[in-house]
């Protein structure tokens, strides 16, 4: 069946891809030799062998029941290879207006493209957003031997029942909430990137929210092909790995280009001039070297990602944010109108705004305590700062030095250990100062993940051709985020040393941020006197003068985000 695939290909445009070698090897038991020949490129060069690989994978995958097989085209469509007119069938609403990439397809086979997407819509009713859908299709086009094959092995993909396993997004809250989980590992992952996006762009976010068409769209074939071996063995994540590896790659090339000079531009320019870059990727980049940079990014495990994404999904739900709608900008959450704190400028906010985790960088701030109206007082920051989760700390030293923490726990839960300072919180927690530069410092085991052991904190990609690997206690959980243990809690990680998890503390005689032979901060009960050292927690400087008087303190909530 796979010599026969091709039919949709213009052959004058895939180089040195063999139309009609043997096969070669197709059928893997071996779950590790299977991943190292997709992440390797051996199917690359043998049109044929790709082909049989990717029918074995398809066919192997756990679908619903009832899922559309190729005879179920051939009655609706008829046994067809024809040279369809795309506009015969016109792309569903739920692909958001996304072309059919060209893909070395023939000019005629992108109406064929359109026909099998036409059928799914008319066959998976549920879908309301998937603007991947047709870079997807289009690919597997590549080597289907007939339409109808290539809608089946579609629907397969659609229909994967697999637990803790998903393909394609389907709705826009699925949509959202992956595109806020890559706005987060960008933020952790990528942080040079990260400051050019907020340098140069007005609405970061709607800059992230192209991310998966920069992987399925706007990638050459060559590369996009490559993606999609590994995409088809180890699922969903290589398409963040893929992207984070491409904003990596444009950050060099801009910063290279523009020097020092960096404007701020309407997003729409950044986002045409990311496309544009990854469009011409080829021109600057291999394959192999977007590949090698993909997998040198030290990603958490599939089962922090899922938590991390089911997490954004809850936010978006509970701000009623389910289908598509122009999105609030973030920049204006914290605009100078409605935003007046005594230490910091509205300006200032906005950069440490686009340090926090997506799902709460929605929100708007709320000033919910300050030592110049509420006093000088632990029990009064207490009492205003409870039920709010997350709360942002700012301090300014009567020296005029600025820092303070991110912190994504209730102070409330300190109760639990009664009056004895027992650590809390997750990892989701930093602290940053703000002079000589603004400078954020993360949990240490985000950088540094051999801090765990590697039973735990091993990435699942190790299981990743069976797709099962850590995930079969989030099956249940799945359905009720709000049963979910937080992202990134210390439990999830079998740590080397406590020293590396303490991430708040408090009790009636102090407070401290960060531990581990060393407090990132500690301020004591008036409020008045504070400490900064370095700590094995978050691997900081001190923030400001190690010894310092505070000369006013904030604490700002996020306002629609209370504690659960």
């Amino acid at each position: 069946m796979a010599a026969d695939c091709g039919v949709f290909v213009d052959w004058s445009q895939m180089g040195d891809v063999s139309h009609d070698a043997a096969p070669g090897k197709t059928e893997y038991k071996d779950l590790k030799e299977l991943k190292q020949h997709a992440r390797s490129g051996q199917w690359a060069k043998n049109h044929s062998q790709r082909s049989a690989v990717y029918q074995q994978l398809l066919k192997a995958l756990p679908c619903r029941t009832v899922t559309p097989d190729a005879a179920v085209y051939r009655d609706i469509v008829g046994n067809s290879n024809s040279k369809c007119n795309p506009s015969a069938y016109p792309l569903p609403d739920f692909v958001d207006g996304t072309a059919v990439p060209c893909y070395c397809l023939k000019a005629e086979s992108v109406g064929s493209v359109h026909a099998v997407i036409s059928c799914i819509a008319g066959q998976f009713p549920d879908i309301s957003h998937c603007p991947s859908l047709p870079a997807v299709t289009a690919l597997l086009l590549h080597w289907s031997v007939d339409e109808a094959q290539c809608f089946e092995s579609v629907s397969r993909m659609l229909a994967c029942n697999e637990p803790g396993r998903h393909l394609l997004d389907q709705t826009f809250l699925a949509y959202q909430s992956a595109c806020m989980t890559f706005g987060d590992l960008v933020h952790k992952y990528c942080p040079a990137a990260h400051k050019l996006m907020v340098a140069t762009a007005t609405d970061v976010l709607e800059v992230y929210s192209d991310w998966q068409r920069w992987v399925l769209g706007d990638l050459p074939f060559s590369f996009a092909a490559r993606v999609m071996d590994i995409y088809m063995v180890e699922g969903y994540k290589v398409l963040y790995r893929v992207a984070l590896a491409i904003l990596k790659f444009y950050r060099k090339q801009r910063s290279a280009a523009a020097g020092s000079a960096l404007t701020k531009q309407d997003s729409a320019a950044v986002r045409s001039d990311i496309q544009a870059f990854v469009q011409n990727i080829g021109k600057s980049v291999t394959p192999e070297k977007l590949l090698e940079k993909a997998f040198s990014i030290r990603l958490f495990s599939r089962k922090e990602i899922t938590l991390l994404q089911l997490a954004n999904e809850k936010s978006l739900q509970q701000k009623g944010i389910t289908v598509k709608q122009k999105r609030q900008n973030v920049q204006l959450a914290v605009n100078a109108d409605n935003f007046s704190s005594e230490i910091v400028s509205a300006k200032e906010i906005r950069d440490i705004w686009s340090w926090i985790p997506e799902r709460f960088a929605l929100c708007q701030p709320q000033l919910l305590f300050t030592t110049s109206t509420h006093g000088c007082s632990l029990n009064r920051f207490y009492s205003h700062c409870e039920g709010y989760e997350p709360t942002l700390m700012l301090i300014r030293t009567t020296d005029g030095e600025m820092c303070g923490a991110f912190l994504s726990t209730d102070w409330e839960e300190r109760k639990r250990g009664g009056n004895k300072l027992s650590f809390f919180g997750t990892g989701e927690c930093f602290v940053f100062r703000m002079k000589p530069e603004m400078e954020r410092y993360e949990w240490v085991v985000i950088k540094h993940p051999e801090l765990a052991n590697a039973s735990q904190a091993a990435d699942d990609e190790q299981t990743g051709a069976n797709n099962n690997g850590g995930l079969q206690s989030l099956e249940k959980p799945a359905t009720d985020p709000s049963h979910l243990s937080p992202f990134l809690s210390a439990r999830h990680f079998n740590l080397n040393s406590r020293n590396t998890s303490m991430f708040m503390a408090g009790n009636i005689d102090s407070i401290i941020i960060g531990g581990g032979e060393g407090n990132a901060l500690y301020i004591d009960s008036e409020l008045n006197h504070g400490r900064t050292e370095q700590c094995l927690t978050f691997d900081n400087p001190p923030l400001c003068a190690e010894s310092f008087q505070i000369a006013l303190l904030e604490v700002w909530g996020f306002k629609d985000a209370m504690a659960s």
